[in-house]
């Protein structure tokens, strides 16, 4: 059994004791299930913004313990002073120690989209991420059938929600290509061993259509890679480790887009 396959059979039974917690019609009168999402594509592409999707990331499992310091509030509002186009937070809490609370905290001090990064198996996460205050899902093709990415993604935009689909091959990629989908990201992070390789962002690029705001996922450390990403096809650029794993997140996006 694989790491994913561990998180997906944990995920699963985390989601049937959330319904047990909240209902899908309690969710559905929290105050922010009816606000309106910021756009991605707007904001990845606005000609202010550095295409940059910061991530606020405690741990991992292939690293354990990244950072149990810094505050969600403190991190994402450096992030956004320093031209990030978009929020991602980790709300998995059994091998990521990220919270639905991240999620909230989060959303209180942006005026940028917010990615609620989550293992997706069920419509009702997509409930939450709204009425949490997301912006964006994400839908990982490696754990989703097509026609789960087609029935989530479908949902999402229903709700008023970007969606942001992750792949990690061609084989995902193909499969996956709905109209309800916004954002096509490359992991470049192997979800099944974790090793990680920027050549799969350099291979996809090309197939995945132009409709869709290309997204470079995992593995960016160097702003040089940034503008090489650039000038191979993609706006945006998820990166949440190297800033993470520092003292000070807010301090290290400001001194990496200095760079770019």
């Amino acid at each position: 059994m694989t790491i994913l396959d561990k998180i997906i059979e944990r995920k699963k039974i985390e989601v049937a004791e959330a319904k047990k917690q909240v209902s899908l019609e309690e969710l559905e009168q929290y105050p922010l299930f009816s606000r309106t999402c910021y756009s991605l594509k707007d904001s990845v592409l606005h000609p202010e913004r550095t295409g940059i999707i910061a991530e606020f990331k405690r741990a991992s499992p292939s690293k354990g313990l990244i950072n149990g310091t810094s505050s969600v509030a403190d991190v994402v509002r450096g992030y956004q002073e320093a031209g990030a186009s978009a929020i991602s937070v980790l709300t998995d809490p059994d091998f990521f120690k990220g919270s639905l609370a991240d999620l909230s905290a989060a959303r209180d001090v942006l005026a940028i989209p917010l990615l609620r990064k989550e293992f997706i198996v069920d419509t009702y996460q997509i409930a939450e991420a709204k009425a949490y205050g997301a912006d964006i899902i994400l839908l990982i093709a490696a754990c989703l059938h097509s026609d789960e990415i087609k029935t989530y993604a479908d949902y999402a935009k229903s709700l008023g929600l970007n969606v942001l689909l992750e792949v990690h091959n061609e084989e995902e990629l193909q499969r996956s290509l709905f109209d309800s989908i916004d954002a096509i990201g490359v992991n470049n992070r192997n979800l099944k061993d974790f090793v990680v390789d920027l050549n799969h962002s350099y291979d996809l690029v090309k197939t995945i259509p132009d409709r869709f705001i290309k997204v470079s996922e995992s593995g960016i450390s160097d702003p040089k890679t940034i503008n090489e990403l650039k000038n191979a096809g993609f706006q945006g650029f998820l990166i949440g480790e190297n800033f993470m794993k520092t003292g000070d997140p807010a301090e290290a996006i400001k001194t990496f887009v200095g760079n770019l």
